[in-house]
Parts: structure tokens; sequence; C-alpha cells
């Protein structure tokens, strides 16, 4: 597949582009003679014989990412015969999730693997794992992005080792508007080999993520004085605490920074590691008052897992096994010179009784991801300011306002920009919303896909295939299956009582699932839990948006 594709030859008169709805058909300054239109829907609604096979003879549609929602995408542009470009930073498929491969997924294999995938990856003898059964991302990877990445539809288009610095319009930056359109897009990349190349497409599928972009642990969404100089002193969220990560963490002091699940496991996962280690010892720091929001409600709470493991968490904290230190505002970090050989980083932070300096072997943080923005700011992305998410998905998934997770199904239409051809999808259509749904982003791309191929109805026809009740009403997960799974079915009580549990049904854009933790009819989605452990599933929404908690200190 050539870097630079030249224009086609179009066959067509100046009369035959009128009837295709378009300027200059089939060729890459072609445009909608309607301006309401878009290029692919003016050339569908005329019947453009540029789209009678979907072949693209012009630029690809690179996709950024081959995670399961750029893999996804891919096998949705390969069905449909759209020429294709995947482009992956790791040296690997699925790179990001290997780096937490020890941790179990909420969601179970059904929701975990994308239709069209799986159309491509059953006739070279793949069959869907136990549909009950909860992956580690390890198992995910293993078992369904590596055989996916080696059918002969998406062999040989995936790039590996290849990181995506920027996306622009060809020979254009940001602020130029005429002639806009009929420049293909641009996509700047480094090699293995550290060349750079300059790709061109004719649409763009940032499905990147966020991992590896986690948000700093100072205040007020910057980094604390000293943050960059104790970096050899800090870890992602997720180290894999009783293995990989082991002599890291055996009998030292570890301080543990954030209120997510993501912290629980790694708190709960070194209350472990200390049973058998002597002289670990954890520190659990939060900025609130209350922990009540991760505690949960214990067996009143709306979220039965998280209340399980709520309730271990505070059980580990009342025991003495967590030093749990409250209202904590991270300013700044005091590096020994020597670096760890010389001893622990200070961490110093405000509290309501002054200044306090915790001392740290180890500092894990737990606080969220943010999107790389820097790589998009020659392309015009509309933008929510608070979410950096999609305008139009934004209210949506919005934390300071929705609950559990939930959100609606959405498509091509919502996550468009004024730039034509340039998407987000999956987690980073999220921005810094923290509950992303992988079935959502499946439906995302094909979404994304249909419109690109033309197929408007397609685009507009967006279903979620949701479980039974979802991340609100799940009960605690002990083993590799969901509760009453046999490997044929799975059954749930909902853990809201019977009125919640309903059959699983696909949700339509006219019929949003209920925002409420025990809704009435509509099933809510269930998300991908990141910060699960090995063996443990649960929920990673919240009772209530960030607008309705309640900070009490006796939590």
């Amino acid at each position: 597949m050539n870097d630079n594709t030249g224009h086609r030859a179009s066959a067509a008169s100046a009369g035959e582009a009128s009837c295709c709805g378009v300027s200059a058909c089939c060729t890459d300054a072609e445009h909608a003679v309607t301006s309401e239109k878009t290029v692919q829907e003016a050339k569908a609604e005329a019947g453009c014989g540029c789209l009678v096979d979907g072949g693209q003879d012009g630029p690809p549609v690179v996709v950024i990412g081959a995670g399961p929602v750029g893999l996804a995408a891919a096998a949705h542009l390969a069905e449909r015969d759209q020429d294709f470009l995947v482009l992956e930073a790791g040296e690997e498929v699925g790179a990001a999730i290997s780096e937490w491969g020890h941790v179990r997924l909420f969601s179970p294999w059904r929701y975990d693997t994308d239709a069209a995938a799986r159309r491509l990856l059953e006739p070279t003898g793949w069959r869907l794992p136990e549909a009950g059964a909860l992956p580690t991302g390890a198992e995910l990877v293993r078992d369904y992005l590596a055989p996916l990445a080696k059918v002969p539809a998406l062999a040989g288009r995936i790039r590996t080792g290849t990181r995506v610095v920027a996306v622009a319009r060809q020979r254009m930056d940001v602020t130029r508007t005429v002639g806009r359109q009929e420049r293909p897009l641009l996509v700047r990349a480094v090699g293995p080999d550290g060349a750079v190349h300059d790709i061109t497409a004719r649409a763009v599928i940032d499905a990147s993520g966020t991992w590896g972009r986690g948000n700093p642990l100072g205040h007020s969404g910057l980094p604390a004085p000293g943050e960059r100089d104790a970096a050899p002193y800090l870890t992602g969220p997720l180290p894999d605490v009783l293995d990989r990560d082991r002599d890291r963490f055996a009998g030292r002091h570890t301080l543990v920074a954030g209120m997510g699940h993501s912290a629980a496991n790694t708190l709960l996962a070194l209350a472990e590691l200390a049973k058998s280690e002597p002289g670990t010892r954890i520190t659990w720091a939060v900025r609130g008052a209350s922990v009540a929001r991760l505690y949960g409600g214990g067996d009143a709470d709306g979220l039965p897992a998280r209340g399980a493991l709520g309730t271990r968490l505070k059980q580990a904290v009342n025991d003495g096994e967590i030093d749990l230190v409250r209202s904590f505002t991270i300013t700044g970090f005091t590096v020994p010179e020597g670096g760890p050989a010389a001893g622990p980083v200070q961490v110093i932070g405000d509290t309501p009784d002054g200044a306090r300096t915790l001392p740290a072997d180890n500092v894990v943080a737990a606080t969220g991801f943010r999107p790389d923005l820097d790589m998009l700011r020659e392309v015009r992305v509309d933008l929510d300011p608070a979410t950096e998410a999609p305008a139009k998905l934004a209210p949506m998934i919005d934390p300071n306002f929705h609950s559990c997770g939930t959100v609606p199904p959405h498509g091509e239409r919502d996550l468009a920009h004024p730039e034509p051809g340039f998407y987000l999808a999956g987690m980073k259509s999220y921005g810094r919303a923290p509950t992303f749904l992988m079935a959502t982003g499946y439906e995302q791309v094909r979404s994304i896909v249909a419109a690109l191929a033309g197929d408007r109805e397609a685009a507009d026809a967006v279903q979620l295939d949701l479980p039974e009740t979802g991340v609100c009403s799940t009960d605690l997960v002990t083993d590799d299956l969901l509760p009453g799974a046999t490997g044929q079915e799975v059954s749930q009580d909902g853990g809201c009582g019977t009125s919640c549990s309903v059959e699983p049904a696909a949700t339509t854009r006219t019929e949003p699932a209920s925002t409420s933790c025990c809704g009435t009819a509509a099933p809510e989605p269930i998300s991908i839990g990141v910060g699960a452990p090995s063996g443990v599933g649960f929920a990673t929404g919240r009772v209530h948006g960030y607008s309705g908690e309640a900070e009490h200190s006796d939590a």
C-alpha cells in the first residue's frame, strides 16, 4: 500500500459528475454540489458508479490504534470493501491492553467482541470463548485481537511500531478554509526506524484511546511541583502487584493516590501482598473528606458488586491494613539526591490541619486519564470544554450529571467534527469521562464506516446489544464466570430485586437506556472494568454524577 496515492482517473463526463451529486466525481478533489450533504451521501443518493463495489483507488481510510475498537473499525471497512490502513504505536496489536493484561474485565466475552470481526474470524476456525466467562486483558489479546489481526482481510494492512504524531489536512493548516474539503487528510507517523511518513487519507478514525496519558497527581489538573523529578517513584494506575511488579512493592511503603476502582484494586492487591511480605505498608491518600462513593452502600448499594468490594476495602482500612489519609491535596514532591536508592520521596500535601508530608517508596497514580489532543491541533474538532469529548456526545456521558456509565446509542452524526472525514472513536471519544462501554465503541465504528461507505441508512440505524441489567445491578463475581453462567447462558437477578431483572435487548437511538441505577424497563449497559483484578469483576459507574455526591467525614 503506498503512502501517497494519486488521483483516480475519472471516466465520468461533466454530466456524469453532476449525476453523482458531486463535482470532479471519483477524484480526490470531489465535493458535494449541495452543501447540506457529504460527498458520500450525495453519491449514494444519486447512485454514483463510484460506489457500486465500494472499492477505493484513492487514499485509504486510516485507523489510529489497533485495540478492540480500532480493529473493529478495520473489520467493518474490510466487509464494505473499503481501502484502509491501521497504525499502531505498540509492537503488537492490543499493546495498551497487554500492559494491564493481569486485570480481568467486568464484561463477559459475549460483549467483548465485534460482530464484523467475528464474521471474519469464524471462517478461520476461530470460535467465541465461553460467552459468560470474564477474560483478562491478556486473554482478550491472545484469544481475540491477535487472531483477528491475522485474518486475510486485515493481514498486511496493520503497521505496528508506528506512532501517529499529527493529523492535518494536506498542505493546509487549521486556519485555512478555501478549498479545504478538496484535499485529503494527512496523517504524520513515525515508524519503527524513526523515519517520518506522511500518509494521505480520505478519512481518519482516531481510536488510539487514552492509556498512557494519565492525569497528574497535583491539584487543579496540573502536575505538582517536583512531580516530573519524582517519576522514578511513580507507577501507572494498574501495576501488577502480585506478579510482574511484585519485587517493586514487596517490603516497601506504597502511597496510592486516587479514588476510583483502579485505586481500589491496587489497594486490595497490596493488602494481599502484605500478608506474605513483611514490611509491606500501604497508605491511601484522597482529596475528599469522604470515600463513601468508592465504599458504596454495602448490601444496600445499587451496585452490589461495587458494594461488596467496597466492603472489603472498608474492612481493610478499619483493620489497619491500609492507612487512609483524607483531605490530602498533593502540592509537591521532594526527591532525595540519588533518587530511589537514597530513600523515599517526600509527598507534600495540604490538609485541613495544615501541610503534611508522606514518605513513600512508590506512588501509584490512579488519577484517571485524558486524551492526547496535541496531535489534533491542525484539524478542526468540536470538543466539549469540560469532558474533551465530541460536543454532541458530551451531554450523554458527562459524569457531573450521568450515573452508572449509561449512555444512549450514538453514531456517526454524533461523532462527526467540522473537519470532514475525521472521527474520534472508542475510549478517546469519551475524553475525560471515566466510564467507557466496549460495545458502544463497536457500534460507533460500525456507524462511522457505514457513513464512509455511503450507507446513510445503516449509519443512522444505531443500536446497542446490552446486558440484562448491566453496570448498575451486577452480582459480585468471584470466579471467571458471571453469576449463574453455565457457558450456555448468563443468569443474573440484577441486584436490585426481581423488578430490575429484564431480558437482554437491543436499545435503539429512540429508546435510551435508563439513567437510574434501578431503572424501569430499559436495560443498563455493562462497563469494561479495567480496574478489576483477575477473578473479580465489578462496575466502574457511580450511583450519581459528581454533582450529586456528598462528602461525609464519617465514611
